[in-house]
């Protein structure tokens, strides 16, 4: 099965490109099938990987906290399983 896992923060005030450079640094204890790194506005950045797991594993890799100081509130975290492709 396909999981996706999406990862996303928001900067604090004008510290956006911090932000997006700190997550991309970020490495995972395993390679995902699949890793993509977006940004939008208000300095936001969100995170999607990709792998074959199942959705429950608890030992899927996901990116940690930034440092309290980086960010404006809490990491949000979704996870997300293939229905197949139309």
């Amino acid at each position: 099965m396909t999981v996706a896992s999406m990862w996303e923060a928001r900067a604090a005030e004008g510290r956006g490109a911090e932000l997006l450079a700190w997550a991309r640094k970020q490495v995972l204890t395993r390679e995902p099938a699949r890793r993509e790194t977006f940004r939008a506005p208000q300095d936001r950045v969100l995170v999607i990987t990709w792998w074959e797991s199942s959705y429950d594993d608890p030992d899927l890799p996901e990116l940690p906290e930034p440092p309290a100081d980086l960010v404006t509130r809490p990491v949000h975290r979704w996870r997300f399983e293939s229905v197949g492709e139309s």
